[in-house]
């Protein structure tokens, strides 16, 4: 697949994202995340990023630090950008006031030998619910997670992440903390979590009953105009869709990152009249 030259943050880590694009900026009116999207398996510090991990926990795990420190140049729109996003800037969708299944996605920024990416995986064909689907690794809390309402949203994200991928989590650096969403079908409540991949370890499929396979996606794929386009679901809904690594990633995870592109000032102007039909 042809990458658009010069598209999206520089790899060499001493540069600013996208020079001479616009920054972060209001909501667009786009669609957000398609609701029928469901992630994974059933399922302030001095950096100024708010999230869950405002307090520390009334037990004895580890506390998941949050934390801009140790940020490559080209990441920190990103992480300006989630610390003052606000929930309708990135869906319709929103959680109510009470209910709700909650659950976490990590939405983990690396950089490897074609400079900064994003870390996927594909759900298994044989699933019943969303087979073949690419995703953030993801899923619901466990009581053993701790509060929903402070560590266990980044507790899960890592912890999923592992459980899918056989990611390190200590190699993860949390950075910030998205406003929750909603997805109204299933009912889940999902918290993304952003992370930076300061030390890789080896990804792969762990349970191929439930995960096709683990890939890497450049953000430069993202970016380029050629792998974009706007998918046209059977429902009627109309989202953004990227067409990447032999993947056509759409619903939830596609609205999250059409969004972090757009307010972290990475997005180049696409044809948003090229369609791409599901099914």
């Amino acid at each position: 697949m042809t990458r658009a030259r010069g598209a999206g943050p520089s790899h060499r880590p001493q540069e600013s994202a996208a020079p001479g694009r616009p920054g972060p900026s209001g909501a667009s009116g786009r669609p957000g995340p398609d609701p029928s999207d469901v992630p994974g398996r059933p399922d302030p510090d001095s950096s100024g990023v708010p999230g869950p991990a405002a307090a520390a926990p009334a037990d004895d795990r580890p506390e998941v630090e949050v934390s801009t420190r140790g940020l490559p140049a080209w990441l920190l729109p990103v992480a300006e950008a989630a610390a003052r996003i606000l929930p309708e800037q990135l869906s319709r969708f929103l959680p109510p006031a009470a209910g709700g299944r909650q659950s976490a996605v990590l939405i983990l920024f690396g950089e490897g030998e074609d400079g900064p990416d994003l870390l996927l995986l594909e759900r298994s064909a044989a699933l019943r619910s969303h087979a073949g689907q690419p995703s953030f690794p993801g899923g619901a809390l466990d009581p053993a997670d701790g509060d929903p309402e402070g560590q266990g949203p980044l507790r899960a994200a890592l912890r999923e992440a592992e459980e899918e991928t056989g990611l390190d989590p200590s190699g993860v650096r949390v950075f910030g903390v998205l406003p929750r969403l909603y997805i109204p079908v299933s009912g889940f409540v999902v918290t993304p979590v952003l992370g930076w991949w300061r030390t890789p370890s080896p990804v792969g499929v762990v349970d191929p009953a439930e995960t096709a396979r683990v890939f890497r996606v450049p953000v430069t794929d993202l970016t380029d105009p050629a792998n974009r386009a706007t998918l046209v679901h059977p429902s009627g809904f109309r989202g953004p869709a990227f067409l990447v690594n032999d993947a056509l990633v759409w619903g939830f995870t596609a609205g999250l990152i059409d969004r972090l592109l757009h307010h972290g000032g990475w997005e180049i102007p696409w044809d948003r009249e090229r369609t791409v039909p599901l099914g």
